[in-house]
């Protein structure tokens, strides 16, 4: 029987986590002790507040190279990177929540101007009226995705994937103008979650049988484990059995690809982004992407580093795949959303051409890419949830024809966010695909540029699409007017269109600050 040694663990090192997940546990008890009037503004400031303070905490473990927590949470250039970037993403997201919770006809409140066709409707509006719920909710996921940009070992990876995704779940259901989409949305989204994170344990058991198989454990402890280090060792091993590795490798990636929207495992993204609230769709799409793409470059880069010459083949094909089915499917929606969401998958391509660069270059124009895309993308969803009728957010792209007639400023700042999208110069998009293909090129992945920068010129369509029809097309009765943004709003669509320029403009030191964190610790 041998001793038990607890781990140690840096406490100031995993601070922004715990700062999180404690703001959250407070926002449940301001749900439950705070008068209803006054849950929104100190839940909005409490969120805030926390984010702020992770931040500063993130910002002060800049220099950090250690693993903590037993091995199990890695603290280096990526993780602080990463983390750096899903707090900023998700304090504009929070102020696009903030703006829409409390506007009459709102994303997530039901006031008296909705349709209601039933006693059943009536009573479901009266207690979804507020539903500040969505604070704490959105704190939780936020917590999720920093520890699972820094997990070491698939079992602390598995846990913060679902500690993530299930108030995620929750979120996508909370839209009220538009209830049964939205709840149907959510329980797609629930489902096949709850499938890719099988995918991804039943992967974790097989690696854990094939480094048992391989290493020896340290003296007196048993062997093999989950930690990426003992499967680096097994990897390198001459005499390992590769099924159950390449079986494990293939079982994880689904359920990574899955959270990345990489096809053929993005079926649920169209419906999930047309369904959710707004602001959530944007939170979803930014952060969600920012933190499944820092797990999939940790397990790849450190964990499965030495198979890449195995797995780099079947991946570069699931990007191909990726890009080519969200462009050809983006040029066929009629919702700006669900366009929106193949332009997502689209992008997930494009990272993943980075991601297979398999490079410090490739690590750092990825992480680039992500904070650049995370930017432009909320922005994008601010925008839309400013088109409104008398029925909520006018989404079908007819209703947007002529709106640069009635509302120019709006549109032409959607017009340059959808530039950005397509790539043009002097635009954040444009850096971004530039920055990932040529690392692809330095690392020999000739292949997969030349598919990005086809699928590139097939996705230009559907935005240029939306131009002209803002732009050139005579305003109709039907086309809706744009709501005054307050300041919350105001403040997201203003920061997430002026880095979009910036980084177009002077890209330089986010990309020496990428390529300074580009170097995972082992």
């Amino acid at each position: 029987m041998t001793d038990f040694t607890a781990p140690g663990i840096d406490w100031a090192a995993l601070a922004p986590i715990l700062i999180l997940f404690g703001a959250a546990c407070v926002g449940v008890l301001v749900e439950a002790f705070v008068p209803r009037r006054a849950r929104h503004l100190v839940q909005l400031v409490i969120g805030l507040l926390a984010l702020v303070a992770a931040l500063v905490m993130v910002v002060r473990s800049a220099d950090s190279r250690t693993l903590t927590a037993g091995g199990a949470v890695a603290i280096d250039g990526p993780t602080v990177f990463l983390q750096g970037a899903i707090i900023v993403l998700a304090a504009m997201a929070l102020l696009l929540i903030g703006e829409r919770s409390v506007e009459r006809g709102g994303a997530f409140v039901a006031q008296a101007a909705v349709p209601v066709n039933s006693e059943l409707d009536k009573e479901q509006t009266v207690r979804s009226a507020g539903a500040t719920e969505v604070y704490p909710l959105t704190i939780f996921a936020v917590a999720g995705m920093l520890l699972f940009v820094a997990a070491n070992d698939l079992l602390t990876m598995f846990v913060a994937l679902e500690a993530f995704s299930l108030p995620l779940y929750l979120l996508c259901a909370m839209a009220r103008r538009r209830r049964l989409l939205s709840q149907e949305a959510a329980l797609k989204y629930f489902l096949l979650g709850a499938y890719s994170s099988a995918f991804f344990l039943f992967g974790v058991a097989l690696i854990y049988g094939f480094t048992v198989g391989v290493t020896d454990g340290p003296e007196g402890s048993a062997p093999g484990g989950v930690d990426f280090g003992t499967i680096r060792a097994a990897v390198g091993e001459s005499t390992a059995s590769p099924i159950l590795l390449f079986a494990g490798i293939a079982l994880l990636s689904v359920g990574l690809l899955f959270k990345v929207a990489a096809a053929p495992f993005h079926v649920w993204t169209p419906d999930v982004y047309q369904g959710a609230p707004t602001p959530i769709t944007g939170f979803m799409a930014a952060c969600t992407k920012v933190a499944a793409f820092g797990a999939l470059l940790r397990v790849f880069y450190v964990a499965f580093s030495g198979a890449a010459w195995d797995f780099t083949p079947v991946l570069g094909a699931v990007a191909v795949l990726t890009m080519l089915v969200g462009a050809v499917l983006a040029v066929t929606q009629t919702d700006i959303k669900r366009l929106l969401a193949y332009s997502s998958v689209a992008n997930a391509g494009y990272l993943l051409v980075g991601v297979l660069a398999l490079s410090r270059d490739g690590l750092s124009s990825t992480m680039f890419y992500l904070v650049a895309y995370g930017f432009t993308v909320i922005a994008a969803f601010a925008v839309v949830t400013l088109v409104r009728d008398g029925d909520g957010e006018a989404t079908h792209l007819s209703r947007w024809a002529g709106l640069g007639r009635r509302s120019p400023l709006v549109a032409g700042l959607f017009t340059f966010l959808l530039l950005a999208f397509a790539g043009i110069p002097m635009t954040s998009g444009f850096m971004s695909k530039f920055a990932v293909f040529g690392a692809a090129l330095d690392g020999g992945q000739t292949w997969l540029v030349i598919a990005g920068v086809l699928s590139s010129m097939i996705l230009a369509f559907p935005y240029l699409r939306v131009v002209v029809l803002m732009w050139l097309s005579e305003p109709g009765e039907s086309t809706p007017t744009v709501s005054v943004p307050g300041g919350l709003s105001s403040a997201a669509i203003t920061i997430g269109v002026a880095v979009t320029l910036v980084l177009g403009v002077a890209p330089t030191p986010l990309l020496d600050l990428a390529d300074g964190a580009a170097q995972f610790v082992r």
